[in-house]
């Protein structure tokens, strides 16, 4: 089955050209089928990128999904067209209205200002624990992990040396989670952070539980009420060009841009990225849907709790 999409969304065209199936909403309203419903609050500022990536990945699935994106009353994107937000993006206070399958919340590009000193904390906050109530699975990714490992469970982020960023080794640590069903052993993880989680400080909190990690990345994936939250501190979601691009965009204007770790081939920014992460990137966000969302949720959408 496609996935429902806004009528001309950019990402639908793009995707297209990729092979990949998806419907506008003009169609999808001819097919009588009780899709699942997964809305994504996009922090990122390219929000199109973001957009199509996770689109791309959430299209692997056999189950028929409507997309939403939401919008923070409290912040104005500086680097998307107002018409944009204006025709995709539905405020907070519109979708709350609603219950949910799932839930998406994005990285955002703060992760060195205290929490507490974001101009949206207090918005972002109050979505966070209206989550809790109302959507059945939730994941977080880099910033908003640490954002919700933070707000929930108190676990501070710690500032890293220097950048951590590339491809980096995970192993799953305990491979009978669904979510891990068909990965190896170990397995391929973008990151691209100056702050980190620390497993010795969620250790101390009976309810989280790390499900990855890795020698160099650290904590990767924590998860906690039997999946119905996942804090993934890395970017499976990422498509191959995204760190290069952020290589060159940084290069020679910062003196923490190193070259990203186990991307290039041969470690030559000439020759372009070797993509090892695509297969679990599909593979996570295809098991998080099937097991944690549409085998977990009701069908009576009003009766999640």
């Amino acid at each position: 089955m496609p996935l429902r999409l806004p009528d001309k969304l950019p990402a639908i065209d793009i995707l297209k050209h990729e092979n990949i199936f998806v419907m506008d909403e003009s169609r999808a309203h001819t097919q009588m089928i009780r899709p699942l419903k997964i809305v994504i609050l996009n922090l990122m500022p390219l929000k199109v990128t973001t957009e199509t990536d996770l689109i791309r990945l959430l299209s692997n699935t056999p189950l028929q999904i409507e997309i939403n994106f939401m919008k923070l009353r409290s912040h104005k994107p500086k680097n998307t067209p107002i018409e944009h937000m204006k025709m995709f993006y539905k405020d907070f206070s519109v979708l709350s209205e609603q219950k949910w399958d799932g839930m998406i919340v994005t990285g955002a590009p703060i992760e060195q200002m205290a929490f507490e000193d974001v101009e949206y904390w207090q918005e972002i906050t109050g979505i966070f624990d209206w989550v809790r109530t109302h959507v059945t699975s939730t994941l977080y990714i880099c910033w908003a992990a640490q954002a919700a490992l933070y707000h929930f469970y108190q676990v501070p982020k710690h500032p890293l040396e220097k950048k951590r960023f590339g491809i980096f080794p995970q192993t799953p640590l305990d491979p009978l989670l669904p979510i891990f069903r068909g990965f190896d052993d170990v397995f391929m993880m973008p990151h691209s952070r100056h702050t980190e989680v620390r497993r010795s400080d969620i250790d101390k909190v009976d309810a989280l539980r790390v499900i990855a990690e890795g020698p160099e990345s650290g904590v990767s994936m924590v998860m906690a009420r039997e999946g119905r939250e996942f804090f993934i501190t890395g970017h499976l979601e990422y498509a191959p060009d995204t760190l290069d691009k952020e290589y060159k965009r940084d290069a020679g204007k910062r003196d923490d841009v190193e070259l990203p770790k186990n991307y290039y081939r041969d470690n030559d920014p000439t020759k372009g990225p070797l993509v090892t992460w695509r297969s679990h990137a599909n593979l996570l966000f295809n098991n998080w849907i099937n097991y944690y969302v549409y085998q977990e949720t009701p069908y009576n959408i009003n009766e999640i709790k």
